[in-house]
């Protein structure tokens, strides 16, 4: 039984001003599937994952031609309201990125801007977030200090729970565990493979043994344009092109 897509990229290309950054992309993501995009500095892998939550609306000179089709819709339709998708495709940055307010105040900061006030489902939601974000134990004692003196991987475990709060599809994660130690980067990776059962998760990383590690399936990107997309083992394994082959065995990136 083939699994249906969640979400579709079709010949999507942008550019910044005349600068062409994605070039004719296709490709599909699948439910509860950990897919890698890797590829050299300026491929434009986090071009693309910023492309998938209308992140570079944020850039002026932007222009983008293609669709990105999510629940049969093309999340670039004027139709679709970019609040309410990211709230469905959440990001997580590649520095952590928490709010100057308590753990708490971190965590329900979307569920607020709905308007939710019932503390007992408020209490719920950040009990609930943190337990999946691995967290939990870590804070539960001190939620209403400020997130801000946490270390800086159980910052970025706050600021997946942020994400988790708001009950996502998909999660995009531009380089989550770059900027972090290797033991505070090993906690998120199995983080990251436990929310794989509810979540999809779309992930740029540098680390060529993070995405043998943890994801189903990788891409490799060049230049803007896709060369080859393929279960995680068989891409590094056996792949298709010769690009990709060199890339993994390190002859250049």
């Amino acid at each position: 039984m083939t699994k249906e897509a969640i979400l579709t990229v079709s010949d999507l290309s942008l550019y910044y001003s005349k600068k062409k950054a994605l070039n004719n992309i296709n490709m599909k993501f699948y439910p509860k599937e950990i897919t890698a995009l890797i590829g050299p500095s300026g491929c434009g892998k986090s071009t693309l994952l910023r492309s998938i939550n209308r992140m570079n609306d944020l850039i002026p000179t932007v222009t983008i031609t293609g669709a990105i089709m999510y629940k049969e819709q093309n999340i670039y339709s004027p139709r679709v309201d970019t609040v309410d998708l990211r709230k469905e495709i959440g990001m997580v940055f590649q520095q952590p990125n928490p709010f100057p307010f308590s753990i708490y105040e971190n965590v329900v900061y979307g569920l607020r801007l709905k308007g939710v006030k019932d503390k007992a489902v408020l209490d719920e939601v950040v009990e609930n977030s943190l337990k999946a974000a691995n967290i939990w134990d870590e804070v539960k004692d001190i939620l209403h200090s400020s997130a801000l003196g946490l270390s800086g991987g159980q910052q970025q475990r706050v600021c997946i729970a942020r994400v988790l709060a708001v009950n996502p599809d998909i999660i995009l994660l531009d380089e989550a565990t770059s900027a972090l130690d290797p033991i505070s980067a090993g906690r998120i990776e199995e983080t990251l493979l436990e929310l794989r059962n509810d979540y999809t998760l779309i992930m740029v990383t540098h680390s060529m043994q993070q995405a043998s590690r943890i994801s189903d399936r990788t891409a490799f990107m060049l230049n803007g344009d896709l060369i080859e997309m393929d279960d995680t083992k068989k891409m590094f394994l056996n792949p298709e092109k010769q690009e990709t082959e060199d890339y993994i065995a390190g002859k250049f990136g």
